[in-house]
């Protein structure tokens, strides 16, 4: 009976210390950034919008999370919205933006 036991309680320490593993994993992806920012945010786009409408835009270069640029709008009315970079309208509104910030 003691050479069952054996493997039995070999299972379980090593059930218990997969279980503890995973529990301090879990608390310290807790304090980790956003999974979503490992990946790129824009999956639909539009060519563009009205100037008036925009409280703020985020630009995101390519990098090693997203292979293209990405332009993220916040309008007026709380709404997040994804930008074409390369849309002629959108540089515009980039460029509008940059040139009122230098400004203050």
């Amino acid at each position: 009976m003691t050479f069952t036991a054996a493997p039995r309680a070999l299972r379980l320490l090593q059930a218990t210390l997969l279980f503890l593993l995973l529990v301090s994993a879990g608390q310290r992806a807790a304090g980790a950034p956003v999974v979503s920012e490992l990946r790129c945010q824009c999956v639909q786009t539009l060519q563009g919008i009205h100037f008036k409408n925009i409280q703020n835009v985020k630009v995101t270069p390519s990098g090693p999370h997203c292979g293209q640029t990405e332009v993220i709008a916040t309008l007026k009315n709380g709404q997040e919205v994804c930008l074409n970079p390369t849309a002629p309208m959108v540089k515009r509104i980039i460029e509008k933006i940059l040139k009122n910030g230098n400004s203050n």
